[in-house]
């Protein structure tokens, strides 16, 4: 199960180190890379962007716009990239710059899939989500038995 929130530094040469709890989760040496719905990247192990994108392929014609843009904007630009031995991701250029990382990002373990965030970014996210952070706590709270 991928979860947890860490804090890595992106190198100079784009390299993003995948945290060992996390990486330990993930079979294989390579991952796949897109964007996200918010301004971050998702990254994916193989089998479960093989299902995602069977999903979002499947239950769409190519014939309705919407389909064509969500298909455009998490098929499209996703992309294979390997975990080298120390446990880092190369972060393409038009990703890096589509989630404006800089120096310090955030890893968000999010069970299924991994979101990487700038952490300023996420930061300001949070900040300006936390009132419908509330709502939505309460909302779903009252739909999960504890």
């Amino acid at each position: 199960m991928l979860t947890g929130e860490y804090r890595y530094s992106l190198d100079d040469k784009n390299r993003l180190m995948i945290p060992s709890r996390i990486r330990s989760d993930i079979t294989g040496n390579s991952v796949v890379l897109t964007r996200g719905v918010d301004r971050c990247l998702w990254l994916f192990p193989h089998d479960e962007w093989k299902k995602i994108s069977q999903s979002l392929i499947g239950s769409t014609s190519l014939f309705q716009e919407k389909a064509r843009l969500m298909q455009r904007r998490i098929i499209a630009p996703a992309q294979e990239t390997e975990i080298d031995r120390s446990g880092r991701i190369m972060v393409p250029t038009t990703l890096k710059e589509f989630a404006e990382l800089k120096k310090e990002c955030i890893i968000l373990g999010i069970q299924t899939y991994i979101e990487i965030w700038d952490e300023e970014s996420y930061l300001a996210y949070l900040e300006q989500n936390e009132s419908k952070f509330k709502e939505a706590a309460e909302e779903i709270g009252n739909k999960i038995a504890l």
